[in-house]
């Protein structure tokens, strides 16, 4: 029962231009990574960043560079010393778990010892436009449960009272992907409380965030840039609140799982987030999801079209996967 391994390139167009502090995204560019063996397949995707210095070719080439080894029938464990953290081995981890539950003919959240996923609140987001566009952005989106707002350092309030009026029940999260200072987050975070905005997601650099140990943020802190693995825990004590799990970022389920649980050991509130992809990219975070503060895993909701069949996002809820697409 020989395993193939085989991986491809896929691009996924956006409904609308995406914009965030960092830029614009008009695609989605993805690697789909597939592993064959004894007549079962499993599958996973991973989204390459470049705020990781990740590409199409280099996540493409780090896989290619294990292709030995995963055709050689290695396990989840091996693939955590074999490859770093990163896109790649999140592709390669979950298509493993997926083969792994297609071959015993369950699922990958009874496999770790999960039970039935249940469904989860997603967030769904606004990218970065005028105070009137994104206000009509959120008009549009004003039955979701959570509104996730995606900021620069203009015009902060002013964007956000427009969303506030369009979406008056909506819970709201801030995300300014860096794009703050520890001085904006002290200024607004007053502001932020009286409107209702319960999380602000990695508002200042990763690299230069020690000036949030000086502020008694009213909002919670979230670190999302600034995590990668559980290695990287012990550093964010003191100034961040809450962490947020890509599986892009910690290179597959396994590490997520394991960060998930030492995270909740040190008092670190949970978020689920995502990169922007199909809903095969979001099916094996559902398992990192449950019970989580704050799940964010609408990225196929900013697709012009899903993959079929792909994950049911109705009631503002992210449901479970199918078999047919994942787990």
């Amino acid at each position: 029962m020989a395993r193939e391994l085989i991986i491809r390139a896929e691009s996924w167009p956006l409904a609308r231009p995406f914009a965030i502090s960092r830029g614009v995204k008009t695609a989605a560019d993805v690697v789909v990574v597939e592993i064959d063996e004894g007549g079962a397949r499993g599958w996973a995707e991973c989204v390459p960043y470049p705020r990781y210095d990740e590409t199409i070719d280099s996540v493409t080439a780090e896989i290619e560079a294990v292709r030995r080894a995963i055709e050689g029938e290695v396990a989840n464990a091996e693939v955590q010393s074999l490859m770093a953290a990163g896109a790649a081995r999140n592709a390669v981890d979950c298509a493993l778990w997926d083969l792994r539950a297609k071959q015993a003919h369950t699922s990958v959240a009874e496999l770790c010892g999960l039970g039935a996923l249940k469904p989860e609140i997603t967030a769904e987001t606004i990218g970065i436009g005028t105070a009137d566009e994104m206000g009509a952005r959120a008009a549009e989106l004003k039955s979701a449960p959570l509104l996730k707002i995606k900021l620069d350092a203009k015009d902060i309030e002013a964007r956000l009272d427009a969303i506030r009026a369009a979406a008056p029940d909506a819970r709201l999260i801030v995300d300014p992907n860096e794009g703050w200072t520890a001085a904006i987050v002290a200024e607004k975070g007053a502001y932020l409380k009286s409107i209702g905005v319960e999380m602000l997601e990695q508002p200042v650099p990763a690299g230069d965030d020690e000036g949030l140990r000086d502020i008694e943020s009213p909002v919670a802190l979230c670190a999302d840039e600034a995590l990668h693995t559980s290695a990287d825990l012990e550093r964010l004590q003191g100034k961040y609140d809450m962490v947020n799990i890509k599986l892009d970022k910690t290179g597959g389920l396994t590490e997520a799982l394991a960060l998930k649980a030492k995270a909740e050991g040190m008092g670190f509130g949970i978020m689920v987030g995502c990169m922007v992809g199909t809903s095969l990219a979001m099916a094996p975070a559902q398992l990192v999801a449950q019970g989580a503060k704050i799940v964010d895993l609408d990225g196929p909701l900013l697709l012009k079209e899903d993959r079929n069949p792909g994950l049911d996002f109705t009631g503002g809820m992210i449901h479970p996967p199918r078999p047919e697409l994942w787990g």
